[in-house]
């Protein structure tokens, strides 16, 4: 066995290995970007070696920077978790010419299920089900367009060298083949340095479900269940689970044995991924092999009980597996939902900036630790409060982990979880999550990889969130403020008939950013300070509610009405500064608790409109001014392109929303941007 392993990577996957190299008495080196200097994971490990500026190419992507630090340390062994350089065959070559060894399949493997287009061939050879389509270099969008009408539309249209959803278009007709061709085959060029693609059947209701396979040195290959990974974004996974909600166990079994023929084919040795889209009939096709650790691998260890970090070390190290299939577990359920720092109102665009709050909900499950019996909780994260999240990489914060009996327990569990996960200072997707899960497709598993073009296809909206009980968080909203003045009442040396008094009566204004108020009349009953208890009647509904919570906690716990509840709460706000601020299960209001005399004069208040901002192009995002395509004085028309954003991998294209005039640019190429700074003035 290794006694040390530099870990070639950032964030949570690196916090993730050290813990299961430190579980096994493996020291760990880290290395880190400028950007990464207070990292968690610089901390956590037993040494750490700077590798270069802030931007990827410049650090976790320089090959030789990180085999100069594993040699400089004495580690023995370069795990590359996801991302970067994981499924890099001249990296993983690199390596083991360098007399070390890379923990993850042999060079060839990953070189053999890289190229999309020789994996899908290596798969007909292994009697693998494939989808129709055209496996050879496409030269033109001509050619594309007569390959697709002979498929039969729709076609998908990849990137031989793609992933993360790059490089890939659906088409439906010849001048949606004509324009995905060229466009994958730009992106392509940018993202992967290969421009070739290729054309295949799109599968209608398509469900997108992955195996895990495990193989070692000595032949021995196992599936280990699969996974649903169909609530898809813009082709990036949002929510996963293990096992699936809708295929048979004759599926699952065709399926695992296909993906085992497959790994055998490629001499496969670690943890690796055969991914597979699944029709309505439950018929399947191979996508694609990952060679490496996939993000949602947690799932997979709740219900096997496997550590697969530990196991790809120890099958590294030249261990047999110890295990045959018919070992394999399958207990319970799991769920995992990605915590990205995007912003779901925005269009999901990035969020960057300082964790002003990072309040992960209670765990009973750890990483690399064996999973405990019942229901339990996991996160799996690289950042601190008070931590930065930086543009230059992926958006994920943490991955929040649930493990039920069944799929209702588990799903109750994530809804809980994510009632306690307290963010602030940049935007999360913890809202979009709720929203999801209380879908009722989504709860009665059936969906497909459209679930979420089709249910939100016009972005994410406050009103897109559905609560079983909307009045809760007014009757909330009052109880904390009678909270507060209770512990107001009590404090000592106020004059005596100008202390602080309680009236039963009052009225929750729920506030509108257009003015357009909620009024809801409360009554609040006597609150028993020892118990921490009231009683909340909100119109004809009654709310018994008991919280012991402190004042000032974000994250309040309690009973409503022999109920427990986690919900979050909190003073000021966007629309009021002496506003309560409440949020549960995705729904989130913005209350003032007043006198009914006070509510009344409220509504004599004029609304002051937000300014008219239509003569300024925005910044959307938190991000770096990499274009700006116009100048002043020139004509733009509607959808002309006006400038590029670069965070977080990803380039966005701003366009002109209507034709105008250029007035002023008013900020600089390479200048970093704050949301909503102007960049162009209109005239």
């Amino acid at each position: 066995m290794f006694s040390k392993i530099l870990i070639a990577n950032r964030g949570e996957i690196a916090c993730r290995i050290i813990k299961t190299a430190k579980k096994m008495g493996i020291f760990t080196v880290a290395v880190y970007s400028e950007a990464d200097r207070e990292a968690m994971h610089v901390e956590l490990a037993d040494e750490a070696v700077p590798i270069g500026p802030a931007p990827s190419r410049e650090s976790y992507l320089a090959a030789n920077k990180i085999i100069e630090a594993a040699k400089k340390t004495g580690a023995q062994a370069i795990h590359p978790g996801y991302g970067f350089l994981s499924e890099n065959e001249a990296f993983a070559r690199h390596v083991e010419g360098e007399g070390l060894v890379f923990i993850g399949p042999k060079h060839h493997s990953i070189a053999a299920m890289g190229d999309k287009i020789a994996s899908k061939k290596l798969a007909l050879a292994a009697k693998v089900n494939t989808i129709p389509g055209y496996n050879d270099v496409i030269e033109s969008p001509d050619q594309a367009v007569r390959i697709a009408k002979d498929i039969g539309y729709p076609v998908m249209i990849k990137a031989s060298a793609g992933g993360g959803g790059k490089g890939l278009r659906v088409a439906f007709d010849d001048k949606e083949a004509f324009d995905g061709f060229a466009s994958c085959r730009h992106e392509a060029k940018a993202a992967f340095g290969d421009d070739r693609v290729f054309i295949e059947k799109f599968v209608e209701s398509p469900r997108h479900i992955e195996i895990q396979v495990l193989g070692d040195a000595h032949g021995d290959v196992v599936y280990l269940n699969e996974r649903e990974c169909s609530i898809q974004r813009r082709h990036q996974k949002v929510i996963e689970e293990a096992p699936s909600p809708f295929i048979s166990e004759t599926t699952r079994k065709a399926m695992g044995e296909q993906a085992v023929a497959l790994a055998k084919a490629v001499r496969y040795q670690s943890a690796g991924t055969v991914e597979f889209v699944v029709g309505r009939d439950q018929s399947f096709y191979f996508l694609e092999m990952n060679t490496r650790l996939q993000v949602e691998h947690p799932v997979t260890e709740c219900i096997t009980g496997l550590d697969l970090v530990e196991w790809m070390i120890r099958v590294a190290a030249g261990e047999k597996l110890p295990f045959a299939q018919n070992d394999v577990r399958r207990d319970g359920w799991a769920i995992e939902c990605r915590i990205n720092a995007e912003d779901p109102v925005r269009n999901f665009l990035p969020s960057t900036g300082r964790l002003v709050r990072y309040l992960p909900p209670p765990t009973t499950m750890q990483a690399a630790a064996p999973v405990p019996p019942g229901p339990g909780v996991r996160v799996d994260t690289g950042v601190y409060e008070g931590g930065e999240i930086p543009m230059f990489y992926d958006s994920m914060v943490a991955k929040l982990i649930v493990h039920g009996r069944d799929r209702a327990e588990a799903i109750r569990l994530m809804r809980e979880a994510l009632n306690a996960f307290v963010i602030r200072g940049i935007a999360s997707n913890i809202a979009f999550q709720s929203a999801l899960l209380a879908h009722p497709r989504f709860v009665a598993g059936d969906f497909d990889t459209g679930f979420i073009a089709e249910h939100f296809a016009h972005g994410f909206r406050a009103k897109d969130v559905s609560h079983d009980d909307p009045l809760f968080l007014v009757a909330l909203a009052a109880f904390v403020r009678r909270k507060a003045r209770e512990r107001s009442a009590g404090i000592s040396g106020q004059l005596a008939g100008h202390g602080v008094t309680n009236r039963p009566d009052l009225t929750v204004v729920v506030l509108q950013s257009d003015g357009r108020h909620e009024h809801h009349a409360v009554r609040v009953g006597a609150f028993d300070a020892v118990t921490a208890r009231a009683e909340v009647i909100v119109g004809e509904r009654r709310f018994e509610i008991q919280s012991a919570t402190q004042l000032g906690d974000i994250r309040v716990d309690g009973i409503c009405n022999g109920q427990p509840f986690t919900a979050q709460v909190e003073r000021g706000g966007a629309k009021h500064p002496l506003g309560i601020r409440v949020g549960h299960n995705g729904l989130q209001i913005e209350a003032l608790v007043l006198l009914p005399r006070a509510a009344e004069l409220l509504k004599l208040m004029p609304h002051k409109a937000p300014p008219d901002l239509s003569k300024f192009l925005l910044s959307p995002m938190p991000g770096l001014l990499v274009d700006v395509s116009v100048q002043p004085g020139q004509k733009v028309v509607a959808g002309e392109r006006l400038a590029v954003i670069e965070a977080m991998k990803m380039e966005n294209i701003l366009t002109a929303a209507r034709d105008g005039e250029v007035k002023e640019v008013l900020a600089k190429r390479g200048e970093s941007l704050a949301v909503d700074q102007p960049i162009i003035a209109f005239a």
